[in-house]
């Protein structure tokens, strides 16, 4: 069973830049398909990398604003609002 019916993911794929969607897959593949940093991060224990992989995926590939930067709208290790649990990290909307 899938996440989203087929129709709702088409809709939101052809809303998508389909230049902007290569040129971040191939960053993507850069960056996360070579093997001697694939091994780098299997042999990195998960609070050494969560922030590495946060800047490099979410800021250098994705496009994300990383705080302490003006107008951020990423942050690490984010209070959830709800139970006062932390993320590793959040993608801010409005705020």
């Amino acid at each position: 069973m899938s996440l989203f019916q087929n129709s709702v993911l088409k809709k939101y794929i052809k809303q998508q830049d389909s230049e902007a969607v290569a040129k971040a897959y191939k960053k993507f593949v850069k960056y996360f398909h070579d093997p001697k940093i694939q091994e780098n991060i299997r042999s990195s224990k998960e609070e050494e990398y969560q922030g590495i992989f946060l800047t490099e995926l979410f800021s250098k590939i994705l496009g994300y604003t990383m705080k302490p930067v003006a107008n951020y709208n990423l942050v690490a290790e984010y209070k959830n609002e709800k139970n006062s649990k932390k993320a590793d990290g959040a993608i801010l909307k409005d705020g």
